[in-house]
């Protein structure tokens, strides 16, 4: 239960984690679905090559598009590489970090679909058994009255009577099973290579220029849930200022009387109250700002210098007397 919670806690502690749970998720769900998938060869010749090769890409298709879908870093590459110039320039190495790195993680559960199904040979009897030489093989049978296309194509269905007491289907399968297999395995050990050339190979380039991409793609995530998770936060502010403003304005007048004590308390609590209000609030207290503040970060995100001091509005409070004079003034 421990080990559990530890991966647990690894899946969750950034988005690159959780992306590749996901990721190794779809690949168990498209385990499960092969295994409990019935696969029914139709043993005819106009479907049995359709139908076999639909099994084998096209649930492949449908987990690759759902692994772009619940990808995280999908949305960040697509705001990335959509949105204005604005005051931020593009970093066009981030946008193909961002990309290899969605496709690598889509492809994975559909590469594991496909290998099963190579390994498992089904789908590769189905489609490629009437190319079958049968001179080399024994045992066909020939008093069946039917051609020799239509008899191949009958050798994925092991129940058919036309090989009842005949070794020629067991051999033909065993023949296309072995085919299959061969090329699974060619295909995982070129996958296998692939990977363990890059990671060698990675720190002979420019190691550096990758680490700056990789920081920044993963700048780009942070500060998409910062943004997220602030906009929540003064959503549920200014909602909960404007519901009440809505009820206090419902409320009747009412005579209180307090002590002397008193006095002074109220006023004070509810000032500090506004204050801590105004500045979760930001100053933002339209619907017109913050449409307008939601359209300045679409179109001019602000520039990567954290040395650069954010300005800071300030009130100036001016008294005058009754006939408008100005007295003073204070900040």
């Amino acid at each position: 239960m421990d080990k559990f919670k530890l991966v647990l806690q690894y899946f969750q502690s950034n988005s690159e984690s959780i992306s590749n749970g996901i990721c190794i998720l779809l690949s168990l769900i498209s385990v499960k679905l092969y295994t409990s998938f019935d696969f029914n060869c139709p043993c005819i010749p106009q479907y049995n090559k359709m139908y076999a090769l639909g099994v084998m890409f096209v649930p492949p298709v449908i987990l690759f598009f759902l692994g772009i879908l619940v990808n995280r870093h999908t949305g960040v590459l697509m705001e990335e590489y959509i949105r204005p110039l604005g005051r931020r320039t593009k970093n066009p190495a981030v946008v193909k970090f961002l990309f290899s790195a969605v496709m690598q993680r889509s492809l994975l559960a559909p590469m594991v679909w496909i290998l099963m199904t190579l390994l498992d040979g089904k789908c590769f009897i189905c489609a490629f058994s009437m190319n079958v030489n049968p001179k080399h093989f024994t045992g066909m049978p020939n008093s069946t009255g039917l051609d020799l296309i239509k008899i191949l194509a009958k050798v994925p269905c092991k129940e058919d009577v036309i090989f009842k007491n005949s070794s020629f289907r067991k051999a033909v399968s065993r023949y296309v099973r072995c085919y299959s297999q061969a090329i699974g395995w060619f295909i995982l050990l070129i996958l296998i290579s692939l990977g363990t050339l890059a990671r060698i190979l990675k720190p002979c380039f420019n190691y550096g220029t990758f680490l700056q991409t990789r920081y920044w793609s993963n700048y780009l995530d942070v500060e998409q849930k910062l943004f997220d998770e602030t906009c929540v936060l003064h959503a549920r502010d200014f909602s909960r200022k404007c519901v009440m403003q809505f009820f206090e304005s419902m409320r009747e007048d009412a005579a209180l009387r307090l002590p002397l004590s008193y006095a002074f308390r109220p006023g004070q609590i509810h000032s500090e109250g506004a204050e801590e209000e105004d500045d979760r609030l930001h100053g933002i207290t339209r619907i017109d700002q913050v449409d307008h503040l939601l359209e300045s970060w679409y179109e001019c995100k602000p520039e990567l210098d954290v040395t650069k001091m954010a300005y800071k509005p300030k009130v100036c409070i001016t008294w005058e007397d009754h006939n408008g004079k100005v007295l003073f003034s204070e900040v």
